[in-house]
């Protein structure tokens, strides 16, 4: 562990006040002993950093999966005071919104014997895949104010999902507060055509199975039985988040002078988040938020199309669990030393974990949490897991958003030959179509942590509770 960092427990540690000059705050962050050994120091001195903003309330936060980002470290979670606090697009990120559906099956692994190959190459022409992957829908940008504002309900208006499918989102697929004149052309140029895409990097669509339930009470809430194929859908909002996130950072560091913001790094970039340029950076990030829910309820629709006509069920019966958001800022309500206060809560590779009876969650969920759902890396676990209590109180109702890079994309592609390791995984069962092998290079699974062990932490930590354990069958990366 880092030298000047202090153990709290066995899994919590602190970075306290003067690690950095001017923090307001103490860091926390949640890691094992054995992550401990590829923490980066630059994402520690990052999380102190953030402890330097006016108006953060408790602690500066990361989770287990934490690793360098801009701005904050990705895994940073913190929040601000409504009066004297701050909006900054480094605690959100470039693919404002990029989040994970998950959706069950009636089949069973052995369903796919002898057709999970011809799957596969169905989803990977059905789902536009890669950096410039068009959609085949028509959408105006009449059509495009619409989904910025509307979200997920903007699809499922036009026969693409139900109702059903909105009351399992986290914020019913769309969040308040869209101001489309937030958005400037060049955003929504890039916008039109990409909606119902998935994107590169490390996006994917993947078939899954669920290997292990254990959680047996949770799992039947939510739905999900051992043995049962599943799917996951990860990515974000495209080309319009990032490019929304690019024309608010050059005006929001334009407005610290204004302000009297001192920054011990330039990419936190912030502004009041009652003042002009931060309601103009939250309407913005609204939208590509909104923007991100229908992309993925698109994606989710034509997933079903293709799992219908191959193996003949209805779309009822593949069921939404839960869509959680990774990259957002969101205004919540929160206690904070025994009282009630809103927050603008900054997630940014964090996944939202609120705890039985927390309110926003689907009533049918409200006995056991909030559903988390955390991806892993095409060869490696996936879990379902809930949100707890514990969350609530030290989180914000926060935990990890997925394994966390310990190469870069670069030191990937030089260290994997993605020949080889598309032969290694169709070894183990797992069929995976990209656009190029150094598409899945740079997104190995020896590329992050290992997604079991972050697990392994925030479960014992208390942040959420896993409930499913769930392997890939099938991949389709961007």
């Amino acid at each position: 562990m880092l030298t000047g960092i202090n153990r709290l427990g066995d899994l919590e540690w602190e970075v306290p006040i003067g690690y950095v000059p001017d923090m307001r705050v103490p860091g926390r962050f949640f890691l094992s002993r054995a992550l401990a050994e590829t923490l980066e120091e630059g994402a520690v001195r990052q999380l102190a950093n953030v402890a330097t903003l006016p108006g953060i309330v408790k602690n500066s936060l990361a989770m287990p999966d934490i690793h360098w980002g801009y701005g904050f470290p990705i895994g940073g979670v913190a929040a601000f005071d409504m009066t004297e606090g701050v909006i900054s697009p480094g605690g959100v990120g470039f693919d404002i919104n990029c989040g994970v559906r998950l959706i069950t099956t009636p089949l069973t692994e052995a369903d796919l014997a002898g057709k999970k190959r011809e799957l596969i190459e169905r989803l990977f022409a059905a789902v536009p895949t890669g950096v410039g992957a068009k959609s085949t829908m028509r959408v105006s940008n009449k059509d495009l104010t619409g989904v910025m504002v509307d979200g997920a309900r903007w699809a499922v208006e036009r026969g693409l999902g139900t109702e059903v499918d909105l009351a399992r989102c986290e914020g019913e697929g769309a969040m308040p507060g869209a101001d489309p004149e937030a958005v400037s052309a060049k955003a929504r140029q890039r916008g039109v055509p990409q909606l119902g895409t998935l994107g590169a990097g490390n996006h994917f669509l993947e078939v899954q199975v669920a290997r292990e339930i254990v959680d047996p009470e949770a799992a039947k809430a939510f739905g999900v039985t051992e043995g049962q194929v599943c799917f996951m859908v990860h990515c974000g909002s495209r080309g319009l988040g990032h490019q929304v996130a690019t024309d608010h950072l050059r005006a929001l560091e334009g407005a610290l002078a204004k302000y009297g913001i001192r920054l011990p790094d330039r990419q936190l970039a912030c502004a009041p988040i009652a003042s002009p340029e931060g309601r103009a950076y939250y309407g913005g990030m609204v939208c590509a938020a909104n923007y991100a829910w229908a992309n993925r309820q698109v994606i989710m629709h034509e997933t079903r199309k293709v799992f219908a006509n191959l193996f003949g069920i209805d779309y009822d019966e593949m069921r939404l669990i839960y869509d959680v958001a990774h990259n957002v800022a969101k205004f919540e309500r929160h206690d904070v030393d025994g009282a009630s206060m809103e927050v603008c809560v900054h997630r940014k590779g964090a996944t939202r974990a609120f705890g039985p009876g927390a309110p926003g969650i689907p009533r049918e969920y409200a006995a056991v949490g909030q559903p988390v759902i955390i991806p892993g890396s095409m060869g490696t676990s996936s879990f379902l897991l809930r949100g707890t209590a514990t969350a609530m109180q030290k989180t914000w109702g926060s935990t990890c958003h997925g394994s966390g890079r310990v190469l870069s994309r670069t030191k990937a592609k030089k260290e994997v030959r993605g020949k080889e390791l598309r032969e290694h995984l169709a070894g183990e069962g797992i069929l995976v179509r990209a656009h190029s092998d150094s598409a899945l290079a740079e997104e190995a699974p020896e590329a992050y942590k290992p997604s079991r062990e972050v697990v392994r932490v925030v479960h014992e930590a208390g942040l959420s509770n896993i409930v499913a354990r769930l392997e890939p069958l099938g991949v389709i990366k961007g």
